[in-house]
């Protein structure tokens, strides 16, 4: 089922288009977001490759698969191919700008410009789409023509820096900054949408610029409120926190670990007096605020750690569960995949790919009388002859660019 099928009329986004020249994981993840809520999304990629995230790997579905990265990032889309260096190419191109809404894009500084298709641009050809540019620092600074990935904006906003354990900093784990990106990204359009109907007709659609840098630096809130005010570099803690104490990682007795804390004195209290039985600690002034314990936390990691090594990892989740705190078990991916919790919910779902159809879970939101499409992964140019057609091009037109290079081969071939 493509983006434009008539079973997701009903979806809050059909009838919006959006035209994408993306890589990686931001603007993919944008425009995933978009389609996930029935958006039609005509992801334009070049005919020699593409996305150059589809190489990244091949482990979905094994060797000649497909990357995960992509298929992660890229369902309920339309490929078309075109070679947008090309007369021809950008021919085309505008030719699905004049039918879309928004057109999202995270191609290298100035690539736009270079195109014909900055924001400026846009205004005049296309003034009802909707530009969105992502980039890595965003323009006007003293870095702003620099390669930006996902590691290294979290090295540069600070991120891998309260990551980790004191000298040894770490990236965490997921690609924050891109997909964090990617969701900002998407809330911008979905507010332009909402205030398109206030407009005057023929007024030019804003602009929307995100940089990751900018992204991260937002996300970094607390840890840069805090150091500018108390003028400390507030040191990470593995799986804990600085902000609060007691709150971290503990090995338990059947060789598991258990993540459990407090955010409030009341918490603390019950953990002492309720979970470890230690009323001492419990009255000891030098654990009285968070503050407080937050100064002495070796002394209350101990006492925890302790407690948790005498016990299994399900006695010692009961007894936190009755007592009102919050705890969970440390997982691994592999343990994730097949959580309970995800099964008992329901909330995998099966898509196709061009290397046959794979899991994947369903989107966040849970919304009432609607059911996310999901539609499947894009092989490269998998849409571009129809596409082609559905814009006006003849089976000559089509034919002729094929030939003359500006698109891929026949999907397949």
């Amino acid at each position: 089922m493509t983006a434009h099928d008539p079973q997701r009329r009903a979806a809050p986004l059909a009838g919006v288009t959006i035209v994408a020249m993306e890589q990686a994981v931001a603007a993919p993840m944008c425009t995933r977001v978009l389609a996930d809520f029935g958006a039609r999304v005509i992801k334009v990629e070049n005919p020699n490759g593409g996305d150059f995230a589809r190489a990244y790997d091949d482990v979905v579905n094994g060797p000649g698969g497909l990357a995960a990265h992509f298929v992660w990032c890229n369902r309920g889309k339309e490929s078309v191919t075109l070679n947008t260096k090309s007369p021809a190419g950008l021919d085309v191109l505008h030719r699905l700008l004049d039918r879309a809404d928004a057109f999202v894009s995270n191609l290298a500084p100035g690539a736009t410009a270079r195109l014909g298709l900055s924001p400026a641009d846009l205004a005049t050809r296309h003034p009802g789409v909707i530009p969105v540019e992502i980039d890595g620092y965003g323009p006007g600074g003293p870095i702003s023509h620099k390669r930006a990935y996902d590691l290294l904006v979290q090295a540069e906003s600070g991120s891998c820096a309260i990551t980790g354990h004191p000298g040894m900093p770490a990236k965490p784990g997921p690609a924050m900054a891109d997909f964090t990106t990617g969701l900002y990204a998407a809330i911008s359009i979905l507010a332009l949408l909402f205030a398109r109907g206030g407009k005057p007709a023929g007024a030019a659609a804003p602009s929307v610029e995100l940089s990751l840098f900018d992204v991260m630096t937002d996300v970094m809130g607390y840890a840069l409120t805090y150091t500018q005010h108390s003028g400390v570099d507030q040191q990470p803690l593995g799986v804990g926190s600085p902000a609060v104490a007691p709150y971290g990682a503990f090995p338990t007795r059947d060789g598991q670990t258990v993540v459990l804390g407090t955010t409030n004195d009341r918490e603390w209290q019950r953990v002492a007096r309720e979970i470890i039985d230690r009323p001492d600690l419990a009255d000891d002034p030098r654990f009285a605020t968070n503050g407080d314990r937050c100064a002495h936390r070796d002394v209350l990691d101990e006492a925890i750690g302790a407690w948790c090594a005498e016990h299994d990892l399900a006695d010692v989740q009961a007894i936190a569960d009755a007592a009102g705190i919050g705890n969970s078990r440390y997982n691994l991916p592999s343990e994730v995949v097949v959580h309970p919790q995800l099964a008992a919910r329901d909330r995998w779902r099966t898509i196709g790919t061009p290397a046959g159809d794979v899991p994947a879970l369903r989107p966040p939101p849970v919304i009432s009388d609607f059911t996310q499409p999901m539609g499947a992964v894009p092989g490269l140019g998998e849409h571009t002859d129809a596409v082609l057609r559905e814009f006006g091009l003849t089976d000559e037109d089509v034919a002729r660019l094929r030939a003359d290079g500006v698109i891929g081969p026949v999907y397949g071939d």
